[in-house]
């Protein structure tokens, strides 16, 4: 399997009314459980990080999975965004609505440096809460958001007209689903 969108897309389970009715959630762990599927999708990823990333952010949880192998790829370090009560230091917080419900993110408040630039991954783009309220920390630490990037784009929820309210950094996903629109 090569890095081609079309082969880790065909991975992508759809599971309708998870995590609760009307929700069609995209299942990334047929991906994450072939080693050529997880492969693919980071080698997808890593052609399109922009030049001098000096970190990479991922977001709890499956932006770990993605984040961490693409860190060490660039020999850079990674910071994880987490969810309430998971970190152990001195934290900025940031509240976000979700399709199904909201949230909070957190992030060490020595986690990034000014000026710094840093590659934001997540596993998924849907209505852009998690991704937005994320790049907003980063903001806090007037670091240069210097890519987003997303395993699946989920079109047709304003995910990126949402994003584009708080941050022009760019945008990246291996798999664009326009089964929503």
């Amino acid at each position: 399997m090569s890095s081609n969108p079309q082969s880790v897309a065909s991975l992508i389970r759809d599971v309708k009314d998870f995590p609760k009715p009307g929700v069609l959630f995209k299942d990334i762990t047929p991906v994450i459980g072939d080693p050529k599927g997880l492969k693919a999708s980071i080698e997808a990823m890593l052609e399109k990080v922009p030049d001098g990333v000096d970190a990479v952010c991922g977001i709890e949880t499956r932006g770990f999975l993605f984040g961490v192998p693409i860190a060490l790829e660039l020999g850079v370090g990674f910071v994880p965004i987490r969810k309430p009560g998971k970190l152990p230091s001195d934290i900025y917080q940031e509240s976000f609505d979700l399709e199904y419900g909201s949230s909070v993110l957190n992030i060490h408040q020595d986690a990034l440096e000014k000026g710094q630039r840093v590659l934001l991954i997540d596993d998924l783009l849907a209505t852009g809460g998690t991704l937005s309220a994320a790049a907003k920390l980063i903001d806090r630490f007037d670091a240069q958001l210097a890519q987003i990037q997303v395993l699946v784009e989920l079109c047709g929820l304003g995910g990126r007209e949402n994003l584009a309210k708080v941050t022009s950094a760019p945008f990246s996903a291996v798999v664009t689903d326009k089964g929503s629109e």
